[in-house]
């Protein structure tokens, strides 16, 4: 790798890192209630990414789907992949998942030797299934929350906890392998070409069910990095307990019960009728004398 691409590379992770760094201090914004509160410069941002989007990256990406045969661009997707799978394999290790590691660089191996460099994605025939990790996960399954939502220009949705993971995302991609700067962006740019020709059914989708995009966008990207850092079983979020409300503040006209008046010298108390204790039985009417026999 020559010294111009070198310094270029670390003048951009410096940038980025720069960035990620002032991103931090909004760690503490971000409530479970409202992860949104940059939501006005956030929907800025992601207007400019779709405008963007729809004029640039779909229209190539079509155009790409167009030109290139479906082996070749499956080709494609396997090298890239392949280079991310082993980013993938470092944050399995850092997060205790050794198991799930080992299986991960067994895939890497298979694929870059038989695979030839990853063209060829031997390792799904064979059970060792495409790990999905990076160091935003990483950082989830140690405990950092994910702090206030961030729409990054070209780069997209994010959090202040994924986003320091960026710059490891960023490495671990195609034009690492590249020597020169315009190498560099032509790799980046295939790369980009071929994740969007991927998901352009999935945008299809988005387009004609979301009212609202931003937020649909946003809750659903909130909802996946979730189950991705919990392996798809996520803990239920206690709900705020609320104590009972009293009666009377609760209903302030409700007429409060009127009590039973008070027993007072010389009134007869009030008592409940009930039977007397012993009744008088009926006098017996006198026995009438029998009539005497006729004699």
């Amino acid at each position: 790798m020559n010294t111009v691409g070198l310094q270029s590379k670390r003048r951009r992770a410096a940038v980025l890192a720069a960035a990620v760094v002032l991103a931090s201090g909004l760690q503490g914004c971000a409530t479970r209630q409202d992860p949104d509160p940059l939501e006005s410069w956030n929907r800025q941002v992601f207007a400019f990414n779709d405008t963007l989007d729809a004029n640039v990256l779909q229209p190539v990406a079509r155009g790409y789907n167009a030109v290139a045969p479906e082996p070749v661009r499956t080709s494609v997707r396997n090298v890239f992949n392949n280079i991310r799978d082993v980013w993938s394999t470092v944050n399995l290790f850092l997060q205790g998942r050794f198991a799930d590691g080992s299986l991960s660089s067994m895939r890497v191996l298979v694929n870059t030797t038989l695979g030839i460099a990853g063209i060829v994605d031997w390792g799904t025939p064979m059970r060792l299934d495409r790990p999905n990790e990076d160091f935003g996960q990483t950082l989830g399954v140690w405990g950092v929350k994910p702090g206030a939502y961030i729409v990054w220009p070209v780069l997209g949705p994010s959090t202040v906890r994924d986003s320091l993971g960026i710059p490891g995302d960023l490495y671990f991609s195609a034009a690492t392998l590249t020597h020169t700067d315009t190498d560099a962006i032509a790799a980046s740019s295939l790369q980009v070409i071929s994740l969007r020709a991927e998901l352009l059914k999935a945008s299809g989708l988005v387009d004609d069910v979301a009212l609202d995009k931003y937020a649909f966008t946003r809750d659903a990207y909130l909802q996946r990095r979730q189950n991705l850092i919990y392996e798809g079983d996520p803990p239920e979020e206690p709900e705020p307990e609320d104590e009972a409300p009293d009666d009377a503040a609760a209903d302030p006209d409700k007429p409060e019960p009127r009590a039973l008046p008070a027993a007072t010298a010389g009134s007869a108390p009030v008592s409940t009728p009930s039977a007397p204790a012993s009744a008088t039985p009926p006098a017996t009417p006198p026995a009438t004398p029998a009539a005497s026999a006729p004699r």
